[in-house]
């Protein structure tokens, strides 16, 4: 049996090219565009929080997949870099996020490329999992770095 679960935002503008969002969940903050279209700098702008989207999801995912593969997870950092296509006619589109997870996971007494080949698949299944990377149209592309520790 299929469920949903909806989830609420709020944005208002503040003037020139300033906005403030309320999440549902109760952060709040502003943003703006970013400063190559008018916006400003040091805060969220929609581009960043559409990279971090993904990123975010995909590490909360990783994270449950690492519970469910019985991996001993000692430390996951992940950087994301999303590129953005302007056409001419001034559209934009994400076209590809590529995330840089750097993942250490330590292997007690099992075998090192068998606990590997596990946080492997539990990366695989984070992404395929994942409510956000599969709500998009962009290309996700992950490049781990796995280090199994004893």
């Amino acid at each position: 049996m299929s469920r949903t679960a909806t989830y609420h935002t709020r944005v208002s503008w503040k003037g020139e090219h300033w906005g403030h969002i309320q999440m549902g969940n109760g952060p709040e903050m502003d943003f703006s565009a970013p400063p190559d279209v008018q916006g400003h700098s040091g805060v969220l702008t929609p581009e960043d929080a559409f990279v971090a989207a993904v990123n975010t999801c995909v590490m909360m995912m990783f994270i449950w997949a690492v519970e469910r593969f019985k991996l001993d997870l000692v430390s996951y950092d992940c950087s994301a870099e999303g590129t953005k296509l302007m056409e001419l006619d001034r559209t934009e589109i994400f076209t590809l996020v590529v995330l840089r997870p750097r993942i250490v996971i330590r292997a007690k007494d099992e075998m090192r490329p068998a606990v590997e080949k596990r946080t492997r698949r539990a990366l695989e299944s984070a992404q395929k999992y994942s409510l956000v990377a599969n709500s998009v149209k962009s290309e996700i592309r992950v490049d781990p770095v796995v280090e199994i520790v004893s």
